[in-house]
């Protein structure tokens, strides 16, 4: 699809960005879609992604990729870089939608039944007390199960496989992936068909966030776009050299997206 064309993915709009199909949503709209979803369970389980520039430099590398984002019920853009370059190609995003808002907005929409959540994810010992604090803070949500996989656990079946079993037991309505990209997606791409719950959000640091294990920028550096310089200073052996390199493919991204939305109007 073509820079500046449009697709429905169910009830919203959805453009390509930066190489990057997303769709056209407000938090407000995100939330309700994914709550809709949490009272409907089903396999496979519906997927929600969160790609930022460093996902659209991602699935540059590596096109294979693009059909895990394609595929998803729900691509939020989480990152301001995205914001902005739908306002310079005028396809104009609403607004950033991080999946460490989506999730707390989510925890506090009111509701009749307890939201059953499984988080899976982090360092050991992190989403337990991620999940001492939701039940702390959100008195409808409860946590039914969690669980820290090993490194390189991916590639061993019989753990998969484990992991599956262990969500579908919990029975759980949301499904909170915290294994970082693209490791994230890969995996629930590859397991959707067999898990059975209402979603499944890939939600990178959001189990660290909750657990304060890792904190999140100040309001103000969130809703002024520089969310990405207090993480770079945070973690700059990690993070610095990641951010140098999407801030080398940006121009490129953005030309593709201009060049693509000039062909799209001329063919018209």
């Amino acid at each position: 699809m073509k820079a500046g064309s449009v697709l429905w993915s169910g009830f919203m709009k959805r453009i390509q960005l930066l190489g990057v199909d997303v769709d056209i949503v407000t938090l407000s709209d995100a939330v309700e879609r994914a709550d809709e979803w949490c009272r409907t369970p089903q396999r496979p389980c519906r997927y929600v992604v969160t790609p930022n520039v460093d996902h659209a430099v991602l699935l540059r590398e590596n096109p294979e990729l693009k059909s895990l984002y394609t595929t998803a019920n729900l691509v939020i853009a989480d990152g301001m870089p995205m914001v902005w370059a739908s306002r310079l190609t005028r396809q104009g995003l609403p607004e950033r939608v991080a999946g460490s808002d989506l999730i707390p907005a989510l925890f506090a929409r009111p509701r009749e039944h307890e939201l059953r959540v499984f988080l899976l994810g982090a360092a050991p010992g992190v989403a337990e007390r991620a999940a001492s604090k939701i039940h702390a803070t959100y008195p409808n949500v409860r946590v039914v199960g969690t669980y820290a996989p090993e490194l390189g656990f991916e590639h061993q079946e019989a753990e998969n496989q484990s992991i599956v079993g262990r969500i579908n037991e919990s029975i759980c309505h949301l499904l909170i992936i915290g294994l970082g990209a693209p490791k994230q997606e890969k995996w629930v791409y590859r397991h959707a068909a067999q898990i059975e719950c209402g979603v499944a959000i890939c939600a990178g640091a959001t189990i660290d966030f909750f657990a304060e294990h890792r904190r999140r920028a100040p309001v103000w550096m969130q809703r002024t776009g520089t969310e990405w310089l207090y993480r770079a200073l945070s973690e700059p052996r990690r993070l610095v050299p990641r951010y140098a390199k999407d801030a080398c493919y940006l121009p490129a991204l953005l030309y593709a997206d201009w060049k693509s939305k000039q062909s799209s109007q001329s063919s018209v």
